[in-house]
């Protein structure tokens, strides 16, 4: 660190890092044991795009408007998950506030979401190809574009496939690591955020107490250990930090068929599959993990639709105007209700009543289709003794270059045991910040004070500016 040079900062997104997993980590426990370790705040819904927006402006979802993982998108009819473009997010972002302290101040995000659109220096974000022919292949977005040829030279092709469904493992955590090493070595950032999922897997798959979801934390534990040491050798105070915890579960929850039964959801039929008709139905859930969003369409509805969904067992909330309120989370892009599952359950998408009428997209590995999230595409369906086979020639398709399917997934959403979004009844089950720094923390963190904690890491002071967010009088 020079003079005139902020102290640089690794940011580390370890997804799922709870004071439990920590006792199988012994570097990252090493880390926060000679620097400093916090319980770590978290937002509603405790869900990826939505904790990492708030440890980036320093407001909750009421302000930024990341609502979920995704929401519907009332002006075109659509349930979109999983966007990629920095737009969506309102509010004065954390490079924001350090340029205005310090002109020049560099930042490289390797993977956290929202990368694409956001004026930082380097980025790294996967971004498959799409081709004409409806293939997709594994590649990443990067800016500049030729940091693109760089990192598929050295590290080869971003691994798509491992980075979620039912191929997914540490092999893409690793690939995370090494271009974050690279862009460090290379570039040298003020600031190097790099998100590592790895934990997301098994503990969704088993549960967070499943031997094997323990050796995935020692696995990625000891992945790390030479980006903290490279780190550490170029005098980075290292910030290790988790969006939620993952906690048991064993109810699937589906909503949306209470909903149709009732009357309140319609379908549209093509090919023989359904498909959910979100325009015409008075009412539908957009399923993220523990938490959904409820849309209503008619006013005249909403005391039908509270009554009907308060009885559901595995509901153990729904949230109105107030309670959105009280939680941060009344923007609009939210549901007129918000459900919030009870401890051991979580809300599915799946709105059909026949299997034999589900959508093709519903067996496979199709995030951008679903209308809602489904973590059951980290399996391959285990009532299909043929499943590997069939997975086997779908591959040998696509390296022929000939148009493919992977059906793989089930339609059973019971094997589910772990699950997130809630926020956490106890500590230990909830996000943790780690840092270098001896002294860095004091106490808990709120997620909405880390932006404020990297910026006085960093050794900066900020100028006041005008928050770019909508305040509650423009929401409403």
């Amino acid at each position: 660190m020079t003079a005139d040079r902020p102290q640089p900062l690794l940011v580390l997104d370890v997804v799922g890092l709870t004071p439990r997993l920590l006792e199988h980590m012994p570097r990252l426990a090493a880390l926060g044991a000679r620097g400093s370790r916090s319980p770590l705040g978290t937002v509603l819904p405790a869900v990826t795009c939505s904790a990492q927006s708030t440890f980036l402006t320093g407001t909750l979802p009421a302000d930024h408007g990341i609502v979920g993982n995704g929401w519907y998108f009332r002006e075109l009819g659509d349930v979109l998950l999983w966007r990629q473009h920095n737009g969506l997010v309102s509010g004065d972002r954390l490079w924001d506030a350090a340029r205005r302290a310090h002109p020049g101040y560099t930042v490289a995000n390797i993977c956290w979401w929202y990368a694409m659109g956001a004026d930082t220096d380097w980025t790294v974000t996967p971004r498959p190809v799409y081709y004409a022919d409806g293939r997709k292949e594994p590649d990443c977005y990067t800016r500049p574009p030729e940091l693109h040829e760089e990192l598929t030279e050295r590290l080869g092709t971003f691994p798509l496939f491992h980075f979620w469904g039912p191929g997914a493992d540490l092999v893409s955590s690793q690939w995370i690591i090494d271009a974050t090493r690279h862009v460090m070595a290379t570039r040298d950032p003020d600031l190097t955020l790099a998100y590592l999922p790895h934990l997301d897997y098994d503990l969704q798959r088993y549960g967070p107490d499943d031997p094997r979801s323990h050796a995935a934390a020692r696995e990625l534990d000891e992945a790390v250990g030479p980006l903290l040491d490279q780190a550490e050798a170029a005098g980075r105070t290292v910030v290790v930090l988790s969006e939620y915890g993952i906690t048991s579960v064993s109810r699937p929850v589906h909503l949306n068929r209470v909903l149709r039964e009732a009357g309140l959801l319609e379908v549209h039929t093509q090919d023989g599959m359904e498909y959910l008709d979100t325009m015409a139905s008075r009412a539908f859930a957009v399923a993220d993990h523990q938490l959904a969003h409820v849309y209503v369409k008619r006013p005249e509805d909403l005391d039908t639709v509270r009554a009907l969904l308060a009885d559901v067992p595995g509901v153990e909330t729904l949230l109105d105007e107030e309670g959105k309120k009280e939680q941060g989370l009344d923007h609009p892009r939210s549901g007129e209700f918000v459900a919030v599952a009870e401890p051991d359950a979580w809300f599915t998408y799946y709105y059909w009543l026949d299997d034999a009428r589900a959508p093709d997209f519903a067996q496979l590995v199709e995030i951008h289709r679903k209308p809602g999230y489904d973590p059951v595409e980290l399996f391959m369906d285990p009532n299909d003794p043929y499943v590997k086979l069939r997975a086997g020639a779908a591959v040998a398709r696509k390296k022929l270059g000939m148009r493919y399917r992977m059906a793989v997934v089930p339609l059973d959403a019971s094997p589910i045991r772990g699950s997130h979004g809630r926020l956490p009844a106890d500590e230990a089950d909830g996000p943790l910040l780690l840092s270098s720094r001896p002294g860095a923390t004091e106490g808990p963190v709120a997620a909405t004070d880390v932006k404020a904690l990297l910026l006085r890491l960093a050794g900066l002071t900020t100028t006041s500016a005008p928050d770019t967010a909508l305040t509650r009088e423009d929401r409403t």
